[in-house]
């Protein structure tokens, strides 16, 4: 892995969430060629909802909620949707998953280390207003991979007529 890059300015600027949605605090790697993008998640006890978990250290440790992963896919394809699609929030465009054909928690992640977030877009379509991706993750902490998934996105283009 290459050295963790600080957050564009203008990249955490153009987010749809404020840094407690958005979470990333790195890029990690970017490949425009291979359409791939890792960001770097830092875990805590107090992320959403793991905070309010009701932890036991058998029955229930903490960890880092699914909920929040699936939440992370959308910020990891916003990054790949900024990073190397080249498109902007701030142009009118905004995205929201359309399909999740696969979700796979394949371990906890518990606070401290931070995750690693792989997403690979394996094909997409365009045309002037709207963009469908399909994207691979792999999240990772450490050496245990702890989430897969296979989804779908659609971004937009909208005209907002006050502006």
């Amino acid at each position: 892995m290459a050295t963790p890059t600080p957050l564009d300015p203008a990249f955490v600027a153009d987010a749809p969430y404020g840094p407690g949605g958005l979470l990333i605090d790195a890029i990690v790697e970017l490949d425009v060629a291979a359409s791939r993008i890792v960001a770097r998640m830092p875990t805590s006890a107090t992320l959403p909802l793991t905070r309010e978990q009701r932890a036991h250290p058998v029955r229930h440790p903490q960890h880092v909620s699914g909920g929040l992963m699936v939440h992370m896919t959308g910020m990891a394809a916003f990054a790949h949707f900024y990073y190397v699609f080249g498109l902007r929030h701030a142009d009118g465009w905004i995205g929201y998953g359309g399909r999740i054909h696969s979700a796979r928690f394949r371990a906890l992640a518990p606070p401290g280390e931070p995750l690693l977030l792989d997403c690979v877009c394996t094909g997409h379509r365009r045309s002037a207003d709207k963009l469908l991706a399909r994207y691979e993750f792999r999240f990772s902490q450490g050496q245990t991979l702890v989430y897969t998934g296979d989804q779908t996105a659609m971004w937009l283009k909208v005209d907002d007529p006050a502006s």
